[in-house]
């Protein structure tokens, strides 16, 4: 088989394209590239990924460039970038837009509290849904697609308190720490140095 080269852009959603791929058990080699001090793709990945957007992952398959990303695993594989990350990312804009002097007058206090309603309706929502899944994972007993495209969304949110001030949210934290634990994300971890 053709090798499988994974263009991985460090503190990214590429964290999720590695998990799936030790989950499936699949060789792959990846290329590193850590962000700018501007948290920007640096030249050289948009030039090298096969990406025409320049975007983080990408995904080759012997000449097959992907770069975008059972029903309930797909609505959890749009969910993740369409509505929490989405949702989660106005935060993220604000807070690297308002000038100090908006920061001191507490304009991004009352901002981010605002955009905070539909992250916490997000997270209530999954929150629910983890209630009534069968096993630790979003569809059941084992990792899935949903898993490894939603972990990186729901990790990077509680991570950096992003709409989740005085929220609790037992079942998306048991569900962190066993998405964290498998094997396979622990290995796509070590392999990419992942971190956020």
């Amino acid at each position: 088989m053709p090798p499988i080269t994974l263009w991985f852009l460090q503190a990214s959603r590429s964290i999720r394209i590695a998990w799936l791929l030790e989950e499936l058990n699949l060789d792959y080699d990846v290329k590193f590239y850590d962000r700018m001090k501007n948290m920007k793709a640096p030249p050289e990945f948009k030039e090298s990924c096969g990406n025409p957007l320049g975007k983080a992952p990408s995904l080759q398959d012997g000449n097959l460039t992907i770069y975008e990303n059972k029903i309930k695993v797909l609505q959890w594989i749009h969910a993740a970038e369409a509505t929490f990350t989405l949702h989660a990312l106005a935060i993220t804009y604000a807070r690297w837009t308002i000038p100090e002097h908006g920061k001191a007058n507490g304009d991004l206090e009352t901002m981010e509290k605002g955009l905070s309603v539909n992250v916490q309706k997000d997270l209530d929502w999954l929150e629910t849904e983890l209630s009534l899944s069968p096993g630790p994972f979003l569809c059941g007993d084992k990792v899935s697609a949903a898993d490894t495209m939603m972990q990186f969304s729901i990790n990077f949110m509680m991570k950096t308190g992003l709409g989740t001030k005085g929220g609790n949210w037992p079942n998306i934290e048991k569900w962190l720490k066993a998405c964290d634990e498998t094997e396979s994300y622990q290995r796509a971890v070590r392999k990419t140095g992942h971190k956020i």
